[in-house]
């Protein structure tokens, strides 16, 4: 019911009824009404505002934080700075005996300065007992005159020259291996088991197999053999092993890219600043490798499509490799022998021998594809060694320039490598050179593997163009200070290896071999375009060695024992070696195996393990002595 407020003739208000016909009695009992019910509001609100207050208080006697612990002094530690075990690098010296020891061969590339690629990237050398009198002999690759442009000169050939003593005779003329071709390297082996270690050679065009004679001659077989490859085929590295364990020798064949003269000259590549430059690898497609199956009698099926070994880029479906490096070894330890691919501004490649006459492709899935950022480098050379008392295995990769030379490690029997180049030390010392030949070898016989670089531009002008660079770059020798010391790989000045061996030079092929028989391994190093080096190793009488030549009968194991594993057990330490002459950039390092053996002067057992599974002890053989150890 509607009521109204209105003013008297005195200015105060009184209730007035609108409706004239309600009573006024029923105007007292609504304001009777409105106080009850605003009573009732204020005991309401008054109540929820003092449930609210109990509720906050319980909450925050719930939620409250522990009050903060009683702040207590706590005597600091003391600083201390983690001090590395102190060593100190051995002065083993190198002396340059190239000229004392009759050996004047020259490399001849064909350059007359219109910079096609071939000319930048031969050749490849072998270290090799020729005619099985126990020292080494030397087998240099060598290129020839472009047809276009001769200098007049007599056809340059391969250059053979056998060991008399620690002298070198040169005999390649009238050896058969006196023949003409643009070759590149070549991979030394017994094909047909007869007891001679028989050539062949990859070059720019048809590839060459020659047969050891046995009387110093060797007779060319590429045609009947069927390894002559495609005529417009450029080879590169390549090697000699018993995939499938019958006891002869199958050959892997790494191609690089495919080239002609035309196309190289029509890219018209520039340095910066004007001037001709050699072409990237990047312009040029790439190409499959070969692989050929041993079938006895001289002859050789190429199997490289069923075996697994042709790889294309998954995005556009074309050959991926551009091949130069390779080595093998057992990576897996399951008694099959795997290719390693060392590859030119794409992946690398880790050929897995599944031991059912194929190979899958794990370089992605191993981790040696790329670097730490997913980046394909400029591999070139590459060598692999049993690490840190034989419980890892390590990869070495030369790379391109301004790239770090590569060490992938993983555990014995594994297949998860991790770049370990620059935790090792070896990384930031090897960025700025471009590195080519590359090998493992025991240069100071303390039974640990140290590590030699071959290094050398493309470029003759890339000083010009970048003055961090040099057309010829010293050679580097990292030693081995062992896995306690951290850093692991120092690298070797002037004051502990002379003068000699870090002189600049234009390298790429690298080999160790043992020319002077007194124990030490020696580096022999080509140059493009110009003089090898043979480097004599100096080191002081003292440090023990054990030398050790296997021989495989030819029925179960190949004649050379190429994939067998040697053990020289002392005390509790085990060294092992594998017999494998396929390392470095397009060349091979000597069969036998060396074991540097410090000041110990007795080994408890020597093992071998044949590439059928047969292991076979030989016990306690002397030291400071070459051992034939036959199968």
């Amino acid at each position: 019911m509607a009521r109204w407020l209105v003013p008297d003739s005195h200015g105060k208000y009184r209730i007035v009824n609108p409706n004239p016909d309600h009573d006024p009695r029923d105007l007292e009992t609504e304001h009777h009404d409105d106080a009850v019910i605003g009573r009732a509001f204020r005991s309401s609100l008054a109540a929820i505002v003092a449930l609210f207050a109990v509720g906050g208080g319980i909450a925050y006697l719930v939620s409250r934080p522990e009050p903060p612990p009683e702040l207590k002094q706590t005597r600091l530690a003391p600083v201390r700075i983690r001090e590395m075990p102190k060593v100190e690098i051995p002065t083993v010296s190198f002396t340059d005996v190239t000229k004392e020891v009759g050996i004047d061969f020259v490399h001849n590339n064909g350059a007359t300065g219109e910079k096609l690629l071939p000319e930048t990237m031969g050749g490849g050398c072998a270290a090799f007992d020729f005619d099985n009198d126990g020292d080494q002999d030397i087998l240099f690759v060598n290129s020839k005159d472009w047809p276009q442009t001769p200098s007049g000169n007599p056809p340059s050939t391969m250059g053979l020259y056998r060991n008399d003593g620690g002298k070198f005779t040169n005999v390649t003329v009238g050896s058969g291996l006196d023949v003409s071709c643009y070759g590149m390297g070549t991979a030394v082996g017994d094909y047909d088991n007869d007891g001679w270690v028989d050539v062949f050679i990859t070059a720019l065009g048809p590839n060459h197999l020659f047969r050891n004679l046995g009387d110093g001659h060797f007779e060319e077989v590429t045609s009947t053999a069927g390894l002559a490859g495609a005529d417009d085929a450029w080879s590169c590295g390549a090697g000699w092993f018993d995939y499938d364990n019958d006891s002869d020798l199958d050959l892997f064949v790494g191609n690089y890219v495919k080239w002609t003269r035309d196309y190289d000259v029509s890219q018209n590549f520039q340095l910066v600043g004007g001037g001709r430059a050699y072409g990237r690898p990047q312009n040029f497609e790439g190409v499959f490798p070969y692989f050929y199956r041993n079938d006895g009698g001289g002859k050789f099926s190429d199997i490289s499509e069923q075996a697994g070994v042709q790889v294309r880029n998954p995005a556009t479906g074309v050959e991926q490799p551009k091949s130069l490096g390779v080595t093998i070894c057992d990576v897996d330890d399951n008694g099959t022998l795997d290719l390693i691919v060392a590859n030119d501004t794409v992946q690398n490649l880790l050929f897995n021998n599944t031991g059912d006459g194929k190979f899958q492709e794990y370089g992605v899935l191993s981790g040696i594809a790329f670097d730490s950022g997913g980046n394909a480098r400029g591999a070139m050379g590459i060598d692999v060694t049993p690490f840190r008392d034989n419980k890892a295995i390590a990869i070495a990769i030369g790379n391109f320039a301004n790239e770090m030379t590569a060490m992938f490690v993983s555990r014995k029997g594994k297949m998860q490598f991790f770049d370990e180049a620059v935790s090792t030390g070896l990384g930031p010392s090897t960025r700025l050179e471009l590195t080519f030949g590359i090998f493992y070898f025991d240069y100071d016989l303390d039974g640990r593997v140290d590590l030699f670089c071959a290094n050398g531009h493309l470029e003759d002008e890339i000083n010009r163009v970048q003055p961090s660079q040099h057309y010829e770059q010293p050679p580097q020798l990292f030693w081995n200070a062992g896995a306690q010391y951290g850093t692991e790989f120092l690298k070797v000045n002037r004051e502990h290896c002379g003068d000699d061996l870090l002189q600049p030079m234009v390298g790429r092929g690298a080999v160790y071999l043992d020319y002077d028989l007194d124990g030490d391994l020696d580096v022999l190093i080509t140059s493009v375009g110009r003089k090898p080096r043979l480097l004599r190793n100096e080191l002081t009488p003292g440090q023990h060695w054990l030398r050790l030549k296997l021989v495989g009968d030819g029925s179960a194991v190949n004649r050379d024992a190429i994939g067998a594993w040697a053990e020289v057990i002392v005390g509790e330490k085990t060294y092992r070696k594998q017999v494998m002459p396929t390392r470095s950039y397009l060349s091979q390092v000597e069969l036998p195996v060396t074991f540097g053996l410090g000041d110990t002067d007795q080994v408890e057992n020597v093992v071998v393990q044949w590439p059928d599974g047969r292991r076979q002890e030989f016990g306690p053989l002397q030291v400071d002595q070459v051992h034939r150890l036959v199968r």
